[in-house]
């Protein structure tokens, strides 16, 4: 089994690595639905991760809400001291005039006047709106459905009070009503209005505030509008609606979606703003120069009166608190600025196509914690921009694309590797120890398995006099001996690390330095067959003891580079294994140990790596004894090899 192999692809045949072409596949995948920009992913999620960057905004930088804004509640002390609600116009009249009493700059009323009371409480209730009426707004409901649309003529008490400049009217969308209700005549005649119609999001919650509606052929100012006109000292000559881009209050560019819409910026929950309650008020309770100069919105607040919205922040937001952040944004121009298309598409294209470029060859733990990484720092950066800047930037097509592409590729790196470590487990449990197998795991760009010239240590053993034995015995009996020779011989390699080759009858193959690297390959060939030869003596003591004929070895051991990799008929059987001169060496001094008398005979070559340790008695007391120039086939110059014993070991006869 061959896990990494080198070359060119053959002509005809295209290589797709799924590791680069899926991610990037998933990033033209977000680019083309943000062009599309679905309403399940608008409307559904990325005003859920909208709610989220207000309320972190919150805890980090919570905006300080206007000075010039008071809210007038008719709270439930107010309910509580005056009676249930609806208050007859009498009272309401009343607090309206208190209110102006304190000289302030506007007075808007959040309280609709659709229904009659009786003529004298309407009549005198317009006498005293119209004595105002410079300063003062009126909520004026419209009523907008699906499919239905207004073909009538505009009621002539509403021509006066409708934006007269429009630009840009085929990009333009707003709400379309199809019916206005109106007060009484008397009161409608008296007043100012502006629109209170809001077009919550599909989750019922308010985050777009349409400036103007569509009624017939003409385009009405909400409240909020009308409010900030009137603070600014401005007239309705001064207003112009540019279709697809926003409004223009006299020279202040308000920006809007195509139907009209801002986003709301919220200052938190409700309450945020300043509010005094219409208790007060009206009982003469509150410093006339508390509302002197100020934007004044009387409304409802409490549960009873039924004009509570759901926001980012709260379900039971009072709707003239709405109405008066909605002027808040007008005037100051802090209203949430949404960010150009092309913004988003570039944030997509840069983090999608960078993180399948830099990942390529990342393993899974180094893929999980970039992937994290580049999510924090969208999120982050997200957040940073929403909350210094007022803006916001489409969180989750980027915030999407990296996820979709850090769970693929961190599930294809997590399912390809553990198929290399099965693989590896599969080819290497039977040659090296667990330990170098899991280092191989680990770390298998440093394990070349297709095939790589290395410098190994090579190490033969052969059983001396086996052949004679084998003949003399049954087979019974010499498998059980080479079986339990190998047992031992086997763990002894592996202690130290070592690779086995394979088994050729009685002899034995290993090498060090491969697959894993090791720089110290000769000391642990060397060590390992001196444990190899001080083991064979207990064998042979317990041999000895059952009666049974002995068994004698010789090792040769040779250090020099040699061919490694996987060797054989691929899918039938193949071997991972070393080839070439120097394990021709090894092999051919391992049969010198019998013509030398020596149980363990290394190269000139090994000999030069472990020279130094022995001097520096890093292998206790060894000896290291030249023995002859030998020469080997198809080689011209002469060996030289060396014998090597612990000093105690009895020559052998």
């Amino acid at each position: 089994m061959d896990l990494k192999r080198s070359g060119t692809v053959p002509a005809g045949k295209l290589q797709v690595n799924p590791a680069v072409v899926v991610p990037v596949l998933l990033t033209f995948l977000f680019v083309i639905l943000a062009l599309i920009n679905p309403p399940f992913i608008d409307e559904h999620v990325e005003t859920l991760l909208l709610d989220l960057r207000f309320k972190v905004r919150n805890l980090l930088a919570p905006p300080r809400p206007p000075e010039n804004i008071l809210i007038v509640a008719i709270d439930e002390r107010s309910l509580a001291a005056f009676g249930r609600w609806p208050w007859p116009r009498s009272l309401q009249g009343r607090l309206i005039e208190e209110v102006f009493w304190a000289q302030p700059a506007v007075v808007a009323v959040d309280i609709f006047y659709a229904e009659p009371e009786s003529p004298d409480a309407d009549s005198s209730f317009a006498a005293l709106l119209s004595r105002h009426r410079e300063r003062l707004i009126v909520a004026l409901g419209f009523e907008v459905e699906q499919g239905k649309q207004f073909d009538g003529n505009v009621e002539d008490v509403l021509f006066d009070q409708a934006i007269p400049r429009i630009e840009n009217t085929k990009s333009l969308f707003p709400p379309e009503a199809y019916r206005v209700l109106l007060p009484p005549e008397a009161i409608a005649e008296a007043v100012n209005f502006g629109h209170v119609y809001a077009q919550p999001d599909r989750d019922g919650k308010l985050r777009l505030e349409p400036l103007f509606i569509k009624y017939g052929d003409e385009y009405f100012p909400s409240l909020a509008v009308q409010t900030a006109r009137m603070a600014l000292g401005m007239t309705l000559d001064n207003v112009r609606i540019i279709g697809g881009t926003g409004l223009d209050l006299g020279g202040r560019v308000i920006p809007t979606d195509r139907a009209g819409r801002l986003d709301i910026n919220y200052f938190g929950p409700e309450k945020s703003l300043h509010y005094v309650s219409a208790a007060d008020v009206l009982k003469g309770s509150i410093p006339r120069d508390r509302f002197k100069g100020k934007i004044i919105m009387i409304g409802t607040s409490a549960i009873a009166t039924y004009d509570q919205k759901n926001t980012p922040f709260s379900a039971n937001y009072p709707g003239v608190e709405k109405n008066a952040t909605v002027v808040a944004n007008v005037l100051s121009g802090n209203s949430i600025r949404p960010s150009l298309l092309l913004t988003t598409l570039i944030t997509v294209l840069v983090s999608g196509l960078l993180l399948a470029f830099i990942s390529r060859r990342m393993n899974a733990v180094a893929a999980i914690l970039t992937f994290v990484a580049a999510a924090a720092l969208i999120i982050v950066c997200n957040q940073i921009v929403f909350t210094f800047f007022g803006m916001r930037v489409n969180l989750f097509y980027p915030l999407g694309t990296v996820i979709t592409e850090g769970v693929f590729i961190i599930g294809h790196r997590y399912f390809i590797e553990e198929k290399k470590a099965r693989d590896i487990r599969k080819m290497f449990s039977s040659y090296v120890s667990p330990k170098i197998v899991e280092a191989i795991i680990s770390h298998p760009e440093k394990a070349v398995l297709g095939g790589e010239k290395k410098t190994v240590t090579v190490l033969f053993s052969d059983l001396v006099g086996f052949t004679s034995i084998s003949e003399r015995n049954d087979p019974e009996k010499v498998v059980g001996l080479l079986n339990e020779y190998f047992q031992e011989m086997v763990g002894i390699i592996f202690k130290w690390d070592g690779t086995l080759d394979k088994f050729m009858g009685d002899e034995i193959m290993a090498f060090w330095g491969a697959p894993a690297e090791q720089p110290d390959h000769a000391e642990r060939a060397v060590r390992c067959a001196l444990e190899m030869a001080a083991r064979l003596a207990r064998i042979q003591q317990r041999w000895t003891l059952r009666g049974e004929e002995t068994l004698d070895c010789g090792i040769g051991i040779n250090t020099g580079e040699v061919i490694i990799g996987n060797i054989g008929a691929e899918g039938r059987k193949m071997d991972y294994t070393a080839i070439g001169d120097h394990v021709n060496i090894a092999s051919r001094i391992e049969k010198l140990t019998r013509q030398y008398k020596a149980r363990i005979i290394v190269t000139e070559f090994t000999a030069a790596h472990i020279k130094e340790l022995i001097s520096a008695g890093r292998f206790g007391h060894i000896d290291l004894k030249f023995v002859d120039t030998v020469t080997v086939k198809g080689k011209g110059k002469g060996l030289q090899i060396y014998q090597l014993k612990d000093a105690e070991e009895k020559e052998r006869t």
